[in-house]
């Protein structure tokens, strides 16, 4: 089976250059409050805070791209962001039947894949996906591939 968000790329671009625009515009419009209008008084902060806010918001809810590829006899993992250098990209491939695993957990707006693979030096290693921008959809298909990865490799051993 074979997931991916890739296709929202250009959704989130145009969602981080408006965040980053209304930004810029807060600032601009902040130094005009400040400087030359002074109408608002304290609440001009606010012009530079929202924007911000979202902004960190954006960033902090995780990497935007996911795919994911179990067709033959490996799993395929790729986790990035629409910008290239604000965080590394994880890529990973492993054999199916190292998959013990899973779990998906969700705090709030924000959903992680943590997977639990054998491993021969220290008997098991976890991985961590950033899986926030996938759709309900998207995560319940995931579950299910990997249900049947889990269930597989459980009556092999």
């Amino acid at each position: 089976m074979r997931l991916s968000n890739r296709s929202k790329a250009p959704i989130y671009n145009f969602v981080n250059t408006l965040l980053l625009m209304m930004l810029l515009g807060g600032i601009i419009a902040f130094l005009l409050e400040e400087y030359k209008f002074n109408i608002l008084g304290v609440e001009s902060y606010f012009l530079i805070i929202a924007p911000l806010i979202l902004l960190i918001f954006f960033y902090l809810n995780g990497r935007q791209i996911f795919e994911y590829d179990s067709d033959g006899e490996a799993v395929h993992f790729k986790n990035r962001n629409i910008i290239p250098f604000l965080s590394k990209a994880l890529s990973d491939e492993f054999p199916k039947y190292k998959l013990i695993k899973y779990d998906v957990v969700t705090i709030l707006f924000v959903k992680r894949l943590y997977l639990t693979l054998s491993s021969k030096n220290s008997g098991s290693t976890m991985l961590k996906y950033e899986i926030s921008y996938l759709t309900k959809k998207e995560v319940n298909d995931l579950k299910f591939s990997l249900n049947k990865i889990v269930k597989a490799n459980k009556e092999r051993r």
